[in-house]
């Protein structure tokens, strides 16, 4: 028996809506093959790659059609398998009976619809298309900002099945790798997704830099989650390392904020992630708050002492980076 007698295996998403009981997820299964007078039908199986849990259907060739149409080309259409969001599966397509090595594989990741999506930089826009899979329901889009949980960070835009357009601008302030872009159909328990337009767009974190005059305290905030430390570091020139101060490093969580902070140039901020270390250093910018007359700062664990510094010195012994 050849192997060519299975020809394609085809899976995609679709969803099923009824008034009473929601919408849910199916994987639809096709499949071509030829006629042969031995083949009896077809079976497909789904299996969980985590749960290994199976489901099987099988699709019955009529003896009057195997004989009349041998070699010819069929399209076999099987029952839906009811599926999850972000389930993989393992589909396997056999022959009846099962000749050795007559065999379809193939794994699939079950998505609820693709949001498509272009990014308009000079208005500062997102174009998002309702997926087709949903092109029959109300849809909902809109901005978020993705921390815990997604939040909103623009008023969400209803998509009606009738509309003559399935695109809506959605505008936003600013760049950030958190801003993600979320869809859902407009009925009970719909499965949302979500896509991160400017995920890889981190250099924007680097620059939320604070200097208040008054208490003469530097402090960063992230506009978005990040998982790191961030510590003061001592930079002797515009292209060498910066150095880290004893005692400066702090978990990158919320507010840092370092108080009685030196505003010479060659004091900077290192920020380490998985993605890299980042060096900022606000005081060699032009424009940013700094006092005539500056203070080291000694930093160590539980408290702060300070020394008198004019503008081009540097750390005496005990507070030089470590």
């Amino acid at each position: 028996m050849s192997r060519l007698l299975l020809e394609t295996l085809t899976l995609s998403t679709v969803l099923k809506c009824t008034p009473h009981d929601g919408c849910a997820l199916l994987l639809r299964v096709q499949a071509s093959l030829t006629l042969h007078e031995r083949l009896r039908g077809l079976e497909a199986c789904s299996t969980s790659l985590y749960t290994q849990e199976t489901q099987c259907q099988s699709v019955r060739v009529p003896r009057v059609s195997r004989q009349l149409q041998a070699r010819q080309q069929l399209q076999v259409h099987f029952n839906c398998f009811q599926v999850s969001v972000a389930q993989h599966l393992h589909v396997t397509l056999r022959t009846i009976p099962h000749f050795c090595g007559v065999q379809l594989d193939q794994q699939y990741l079950v998505e609820a619809g693709k949001l498509h999506y272009w990014v308009d930089r000079r208005h500062k826009a997102i174009l998002a298309q309702v997926p087709a899979t949903f092109r029959r329901l109300d849809y909902y889009v809109r901005l978020c900002l993705r921390w815990f949980t997604c939040e909103d960070a623009g008023a969400p835009v209803l998509v009606t099945a009738n509309s003559s357009s399935r695109t809506v601008s959605l505008p936003y302030s600013q760049v950030l790798p958190c801003l993600c872009l979320e869809g859902w159909a407009a009925a009970p328990d719909a499965v949302r997704v979500q896509v991160c337009p400017f995920e890889d767009d981190t250099e924007v974190l680097w620059d939320a830099i604070r200097y208040h005059p008054g208490s003469q305290a530097l402090s960063w905030e992230p506009a978005c989650p990040v998982s790191g430390q961030v510590s003061l570091c001592w930079r002797l020139g515009p292209s060498g390392p910066c150095q880290d101060l004893q005692y400066s490093s702090r978990p990158a969580q919320g507010i840092v904020q370092y108080p009685l902070v030196d505003t010479q140039p060659q004091l900077c901020l290192k920020f380490s992630t998985n993605l890299g270390s980042r060096v900022r250093c606000p005081f060699q910018q032009r424009g940013f708050p700094a006092l005539l007359t500056s203070r080291h700062a000694c930093v160590s664990e539980g408290s702060h002492s300070f020394l008198p510094a004019n503008q081009h010195s540097r750390p005496d012994p005990f507070l030089q980076p470590q």
